[in-house]
C-alpha cells in the first residue's frame, strides 16, 4: 500500500482508456475465477468480499455472522454484477459493472486532489501509475 494524491479525473481518464482499463479488469476477473471456468460464481465473489473484511468487528476480530446476514451482505453486490441473473458473472458483466463502480469513485472524488491509501495491484493503483507515466512523458 502507498499514499497517493489523486482526483476524479485520474480515475475517469483511466476508465476512458478502454484498452488499458479492460486489460486491467480482465486480469482481475481471471484472478478471481478460482476454478478457471471463465465465470465468476457467488462463492468466488463472496470469498473476495470476505478477504476485504467488509464485515469486520471490534479491533480486527471477526464476529460470527448468521448465514442470512452474510447472504444479504454478499448477495447484493453479486446481483449487481450478475446482470443477466443466470447465477454467474461473465467477463462482459464484470467489465461493465467495474466501469460503473470506477466512474462512481471518480464522481465521488470530484475535482479536488485528495490523499488516499492505494493498494498495490488495485485499479486505483493502475490509474495513479498511468497518470504518473503521462506526467513523466510530458
Amino acid at each position: 500500500m502507498s499514499v497517493e494524491i489523486l482526483d476524479g479525473r485520474t480515475v475517469q481518464s483511466f476508465v476512458e482508456d478502454e484498452g488499458d482499463f479492460n486489460s486491467c479488469v480482465d486480469a482481475r476477473f481471471a484472478a478471481l475465477v478460482a476454478d478457471r471456468d471463465g465465470r465468476l460464481s457467488y462463492a468466488e465473489m463472496a470469498g473476495e468480499l470476505m478477504a476485504l473484511r467488509v464485515r469486520e468487528a471490534h479491533f480486527g476480530a471477526d464476529a460470527p455472522a448468521p448465514a442470512a446476514e452474510l447472504a444479504e451482505l454478499y448477495g447484493a453486490p453479486f446481483a449487481r454484477f450478475d446482470r443477466d441473473g443466470d447465477g454467474a458473472v461473465g467477463p462482459d458483466e464484470f467489465r461493465a459493472e467495474m466501469r460503473e463502480v470506477m466512474l462512481a469513485v471518480a464522481s465521488g472524488l470530484g475535482v479536488l486532489p485528495v490523499q488516499m491509501v492505494v493498494e498495490e495491484g488495485s485499479l486505483l493503483r493502475r490509474a495513479v501509475d498511468r497518470e504518473l507515466a503521462a506526467a513523466m512523458a510530458a
